[in-house]
Formats: C-alpha cells, structure tokens, sequence
C-alpha cells in the first residue's frame, strides 16, 4: 500500500498528509477549497523546515516528501488509484457522512476508508457504504509529525484484517498505534473532554481565573499545558461539538457542554484558530495574554 489520499487540507488534515509523505507514500491532498490547500502545503513546508533546522530531517528529505504531495480540489480525481483513503474534514458528522458516501462511489470496493473523527461513530459513518468491514477510525493527535499516538477505531463491522493492516501501517508511520471499540468520544475525548468542559465550568462559577486553572494542572497534575489552553489549541468549536456527541450518545448530564463554551463558540470564539479563545493569540504562543473576558476584575 502506497499510494494515499487525505480529505481535508486543514490542521490535521495537512499533518496527516506530512507524516505519510515523509514515509515515502504518495499523497493525494484534497479539499474543495484551493486556498486551503495552499494554505495547507505552506504548513507542511513550515513544518518541514523546522525538522530540517532540528536535525530531525535532511534537506533532501524534505525535498522527498513534498515530491510525494498532489493536491486535488475534486475528490473523484484525487482518489483514483489509492488504497486507502483518510478523511480529516470538519467534525460534522453531516459533512463525514457526504464524503464517505462520495468515496464509497468514487473507489473500489477494496480500498479501505478511515476517518479521522475525534468523536463520531464509525459504525455510523460505515452504515453509508457499501463496504462496511473496511471502514475504520484513524485517530491522529496534533501536531500530527509530533504526536505519537494513533487511536484505532474498529466499527461494529470492521474486519480483523483491515484493523491489522490499519495497526501496522500506523506503527510504519512511527506511531504508536492503541485499537479500540465504537463507543461515543472512544478513549482519548471520552477522558479528555470531560476534563476541559469541567475547567471551563469552573472558570464560568468564578473559582479560579483562567491562568490559575491552568497553572494548577500544569504544575499540580503534571500536565504539559493546562486544560483552557488546550481546548484553545483544538479549537472551541471542535470541544464543543464532541462534548455534544457524547452527550448525545451516553445521555449522561455530565457530558453536558458548559454554556460559557457554548456562548463563547456561539460569539466567534474559537481559539487559536479566531485569534481569541481563553488567551489571546494574536500576538503568538510565547507569551499567552488571557482574553479580555477572562482579566481579573
């Protein structure tokens, strides 16, 4: 297997088309959106470089794995003649469900289909095709060239042998690879989620301020960075809505989103992606302001 295309040229979408250009597959990035995808190739190039400049890669590295790089705004072209297919677009479960009935028609039946979701069924995004023992969720962490984990996601109908070759080729990728089973936020959001819907509450219930919670969990739990900047860096929108879907599919109060975040979404506030979230991130990540929101009164 060595030819790949990747659906959706944004954060994750363009660090999962990196990793596996770098391991000499030949990529087919795709979005229907031309300045995304440019977009897109600068960030790998970005990236690349500051592996180069780590002595992580060689310049002739780089060159390779920008040489294993098509982009395609037209999903039939850029899945002609893949075996595996890796979507990675907006986490809306309408939009999965489009595309993957699209790449259900646009390829044959044995090319596998993943999807990158965070939270979605795969049952469910396997239930559009006609294929459903060859669907199956590839979980990537961001920053994807970073971030070593890999959550596998078996549907209900993924087979044993796509789940193998799927494990494989994620440890091929130097990742390390965790199966697990369908269940609404699967392993990683199921715990993380939670986490960060509860910090945001007890920002809204005036308990501590934004840099206090942070600095508690950082420097108490041992976490790389606390909680309000995380949900920053993966986007509010994209807490959000997975903190839907596990209220949704678990009927539990406790996965309810916080209203804070649900206004804060609601107001254009989405992290770093808006320039605003729980910090303010227009002037970078080194020196992170608390949004004016958020300042001590």
């Amino acid at each position: 297997m060595k030819n790949v295309a990747v659906i959706g040229a944004g954060t994750m979408g363009n660090g999962i088309a990196h990793v596996f250009a770098q391991f000499g597959y030949n990529v087919s990035l795709i979005d229907i959106s031309e300045a995304s995808l440019e977009k897109g190739m600068a960030t790998i190039a970005k990236n690349l470089d500051r592996q180069v400049a780590k002595g992580a890669l060689t310049e002739d590295d780089k060159n390779s794995t920008l040489a294993n790089l098509t982009t395609f705004t037209s999903i039939e072209e850029g899945v002609k003649g893949v075996e595996l297919v890796v979507e990675a677009a907006t986490e809306n479960v309408d939009l999965k469900l489009k595309i993957f009935a699209d790449l259900d028609k646009y390829t044959p039946e044995n090319v596998i289909l993943a999807s990158n979701t965070s939270s979605i069924s795969i049952t469910k995004i396997a239930a559009v095709t006609s294929r459903p023992d060859k669907v199956i969720g590839m979980h990537f962490m961001n920053p994807v060239p970073v971030m070593k984990l890999v959550e596998i996601i078996r549907g209900y109908s993924t087979s044993d042998e796509v789940t193998k070759t799927i494990m494989d080729m994620s440890r091929n990728l130097g990742k390390v690879s965790v199966e697990v089973n369908d269940y609404p936020g699967f392993v990683a959001n199921r715990i993380l989620m939670p986490m960060i819907n509860e910090a945001i509450i007890t920002l809204q219930e005036g308990v501590a301020g934004v840099e206090e919670i942070d600095t508690v969990m950082k420097l108490g739990m041992a976490h790389p960075m606390g909680p309000l900047q995380l949900a920053d860096f993966i986007g509010l929108d994209v807490c959000l809505a997975i903190m839907e879907v596990l209220y949704d599919g678990l009927g539990n109060t406790k996965y309810a989103p916080c209203p804070l975040l649900v206004n804060m979404v609601t107001a254009g506030k989405k992290g770093v992606k808006s320039g605003e979230g729980f910090y303010s991130w227009t002037h970078g990540t080194k020196d992170l302001v608390v949004a004016p929101n958020f300042a001590k009164k």
